[in-house]
């Protein structure tokens, strides 16, 4: 019975919440509103420290500092802490930018021409070249330069308001050529708080040519005349994936896309994270440049993510404005306004969660509003009729049902049930067909029952009497009854 009941009651409560309003999980427009969030500009620096040993003339210690912008582009972080996917080109300098150093700090001391590059030069002065050769690295008991290299790599999330320092970063593995992905970590952990938000990673690359994509990301450093960038761009033919990279082409032949994707990964778009039009969720990389922009597929991501031992994962702020979000692109603006809210609160500086807010209240209560729509159907604080009185007829058949099977449980069955023991020896009673069975009771030894009258109980044979007390035989002369001592009136 109460597992019928139980039953009855979660169907109830089932077919009540099929009346109120689902919101799809699918998100029919701004597919990158996903991702866009964890997009953060990535600039890259390596800062040199050069000291000049001057023995030509006067001996002079000549000390310098240069910082050599190398890699900037677009990153993804996919940890709440801070972790972001990016590439090589823009964590390591393949350059060496000691001969760089030695270069200039030659030409600003000896007043000659040298170019300032990343090449070893010769000079029309013996002794002059002599000093530049032994400055140039590497190092040796004769050098004339001594050289300290650091890299310095920034990250700049995409907030308001903008963030003029970023966060520093620094590269714990990247793979062999400059396209090749790169995991950065914050040099600083992040203590306390929600962390970052963070973009969700696909599990494959659509295989179909033609997939319609969208690649987010910044052609400079985020502020309030620099937003993200969102390109269409459309997968071409399986072919070429993995660390060459997949092509993009126009199904449509309308647009050159490799060569419009490769100039703007030159200007900064190179990293950005390639959306699939399905879910929403990371399925590659930009890279390239020029006039050929490709994509490295998810598979490479999360290689480069488990050599490095990082687990990608979402938080807090995610689930938040993932709940907000289907809302608002369901047209619930109501009911998103309060969602995004919770995600500033979070996340305070979230460019995004703020735009769709803004959007939300200006929408909430108008046409297009769903949740007014509803609210203007049916009269505040009603549901339907309907579930209720569904669920009333389950509860009553779940009721009735429990009767009969309780019932049948109670009601002996002559087939089956155990044999009824005999009551009491003697002669069997002689009952009628139409007598009613009877249940005996019996009484414990300590209960004793008093009569409402006293009186004589006289059998057949009227020479014999009993106590009008307790019932005992008496005998001809007994006055007293020998059991209680009540007095025998004679």
């Amino acid at each position: 019975m109460a597992r019928l009941t139980a039953l009855a009651g979660g169907i109830a409560v089932a077919l009540a919440l099929t009346a109120l309003p689902v919101a799809a999980h699918e998100h029919p427009s701004g597919i990158t509103d996903l991702v866009t969030p964890a997009v953060v500009r990535v600039e890259a620096v390596s800062h040199v420290e050069i000291t000049l040993l001057d023995h030509i003339g006067e001996l002079k210690h000549v000390e310098r500092s240069y910082d050599i912008p190398f890699g900037q582009g677009t990153g993804t972080v996919v940890n709440p802490d801070g972790t972001i996917v990016g590439l090589r080109r823009f964590a390591v300098n393949d350059n060496d930018v000691a001969v760089y150093a030695a270069n200039k700090i030659f030409a600003e001391h000896h007043k000659v021409k040298i170019p300032a590059d990343y090449d070893k030069h010769k000079l029309s002065d013996d002794r002059l070249n002599r000093h530049l050769q032994a400055c140039y690295p590497p190092k040796s008991d004769t050098a004339t330069c001594i050289i300290k290299v650091t890299t310095e790599i920034t990250a700049f999330p995409n907030v308001s308001p903008a963030s003029t320092e970023g966060f520093k970063v620094k590269c714990i593995k990247a793979g062999p050529d400059p396209d090749s992905p790169a995991v950065l970590v914050p040099v600083t952990p992040v203590a306390g708080g929600v962390g970052m938000p963070t973009a969700p990673l696909a599990d494959k690359v659509p295989e179909q040519e033609g997939s319609p994509t969208s690649i987010a990301g910044f052609l400079g450093r985020p502020g309030p005349n620099v937003q993200h960038t969102v390109e269409i761009a459309h997968l071409s033919k399986g072919g070429g994936q993995g660390a060459t990279g997949r092509p993009f082409a126009d199904p449509e032949k309308k647009v050159d896309e490799p060569v419009k994707l490769g100039g703007l990964a030159d200007k900064g778009l190179v990293g950005a994270p390639v959306i699939g039009d399905k879910e929403g969720h990371v399925i590659g990389l930009l890279v390239g440049g020029g006039k050929e922009g490709k994509m490295i597929g998810i598979r490479e991501i999360t290689g480069i993510l488990t050599q490095a031992k990082v687990v990608p994962r979402r938080g807090a702020i995610d689930t938040a404005f993932e709940a907000a979000l289907t809302r608002y692109h369901t047209n619930y603006y109501t009911e998103a306004a309060p969602g995004f809210q919770r995600v500033l609160e979070l996340y305070p500086g979230n460019v995004v969660a703020a735009g769709l807010l803004k959007t939300s209240l200006a929408k909430r209560g108008g046409p297009e509003d769903q949740g007014t729509k509803r609210a203007a159907a049916e009269p505040a604080g009603s549901m339907p009729l309907w579930p209720f009185i569904v669920a009333a007829a389950i509860l009553f058949l779940a009721a009735g049902g429990g009767a009969y099977f309780l019932w049948r449980r109670r009601t002996p069955d002559e087939s089956t049930g155990p044999p009824q023991q005999p009551l009491a020896a003697g002669p069997p009673l002689d009952l009628d067909d139409g007598a009613n069975q009877t249940v005996v009771v019996r009484r414990s030894q300590s209960f004793q029952a008093v009569p409402q009258q006293q009186q004589v109980m006289t059998a057949p044979d009227p020479g014999v009497k009993y106590c009008t007390s307790c019932g005992m035989r008496l005998g001809p002369a007994h006055r007293f009854c020998g059991y209680c001592g009540h007095p025998i009136e004679t």
